[in-house]
């Protein structure tokens, strides 16, 4: 099978070849492949980060695309357009600067900026106040010498031409399983939740809106993302239930109708959102089951208790494991196998993304073993 071949299997409830290899390497990893400065990927798109990220699942031979995202200023089903745009407030002696959003038509800054250095992806929602600048910048310049590309839909259509049979490509579904983002956030809710409680109701509605736009699109996306990372950080179990439950219970409900895989990857604690996805929607996919300390997973148990009914993707720790030795990756790797593939519906992944100084050859051994002790 290809490595479109065999996922589409999976997340239809089938069983491969063998089981997909699929390490996340959203980032860093394909950053650090390009050689160059990280600016230039994440500001100057020489290249984007889609076009490094497609490069180095072809380079590795994973089984790719769950994480493949970011499709230009253009809105891949909607075509909204973002009207944000960044501008450099601050240069620095090492070549590093920091940006700030700036809504030109209403001539609004954005409460957080971005801090943009060679060797790692931008550290973003930094308050300006943290690094010593005005919340309101004194001056600033646009941005110059990015690269052309396209945008929005015709991008997406690009990515997948380009991803081929090298895996599947996904779009964004409207739902999330997060809607509290952090302590503002969580105040907010406890000082008045009825906002929020509107804000979960008209959720469903944009869900359904948007689900009748991707029923329309030709082609159509392999899967549909309904994520949320960290779910579990920033909200109860019942904080999730009350406010973003509804909208996606109804995004896995219209994509099953459509015949559409939808894929969650939430970071974190995570066992009682499996157990919540499994038992009460329609959902295909759930990454990336962290084991202690970040995560609270067992990969043995989940696909004991839920294995049936949805497909698990996990979950080698990123440091203790992909950052050690080869002979502990290609262990682990047999061990998750071991404990999760019997009958289908189980991709081999990491506990979230891989750090950028992850050995070529620890990702090398891992699609290997997949390869080979992964068959059925």
């Amino acid at each position: 099978m290809t490595s479109r071949e065999r996922l589409l299997a999976v997340m239809r409830g089938e069983v491969p070849d063998c089981v997909p290899c699929c390490p996340d390497i959203s980032n860093m990893v394909p950053c650090r492949l390009t050689g160059k400065p990280f600016w230039d990927i994440y500001v100057y798109q020489d290249p984007p980060l889609w076009k490094a990220h497609l490069e180095a699942i072809k380079h590795f031979d994973i089984d790719g695309g769950f994480e493949l995202y970011g499709f230009g200023s253009v809105d891949v089903v909607d075509g909204r357009t973002w009207d944000w745009q960044p501008r450099i407030v601050q240069r620095r002696p090492d070549g590093s600067f920091v940006t700030q959003d700036y809504h030109a038509e209403t001539g609004a800054w954005s409460r957080h900026i971005m801090v943009h250095t060679a060797d790692n992806p931008p550290a973003t929602d930094v308050l300006p106040e943290k690094i010593g600048l005005p919340a309101v910048p004194t001056e600033w310049e646009e941005i110059t010498g990015v690269k052309q590309w396209p945008s929005g839909f015709e991008l997406w259509k690009q990515v997948r031409e380009e991803l081929s049979d090298h895996g599947v490509l996904g779009v964004y579904s409207g739902a999330t399983t997060c809607m509290l983002n952090g302590p503002d956030d969580i105040y907010s809710y406890y000082d008045d939740p009825e906002p929020w409680r509107e804000r979960a109701r008209e959720a469903v509605h944009r869900v359904e809106a948007r689900l009748e736009r991707i029923a329309r699109m030709d082609p159509r996306p392999d899967f549909l993302f309904c994520g949320g990372s960290g779910s579990l950080v920033w909200q109860t179990p019942a904080m999730f239930r009350e406010l973003a439950l509804p909208a996606f219970i109804r995004a896995t409900e219209l994509a099953y109708d459509l015949g559409i895989p939808t894929h969650v990857h939430s970071c974190g604690p995570e066992t009682a959102l499996v157990g919540i996805a499994a038992e009460e929607t329609k959902l295909t996919v759930i990454d990336p089951l962290e084991v202690p300390p970040m995560g609270d997973c067992n990969l043995a148990e989940l696909k004991q208790r839920y294995g049936s009914k949805i497909v698990l993707k996990g979950n080698l720790h990123t440091t203790e494991i992909m950052l050690g030795p080869v002979e502990g990756v290609v262990a682990a790797s047999k061990r998750a196998i071991d404990d999760a593939a019997a009958g289908g519906r189980f991709i081999l992944s990491t506990g979230d993304q891989c750090g950028r100084d992850t050995p070529d050859e620890n990702l090398f051994s891992m699609v290997e073993t997949a390869r080979t002790y992964g068959r059925y």
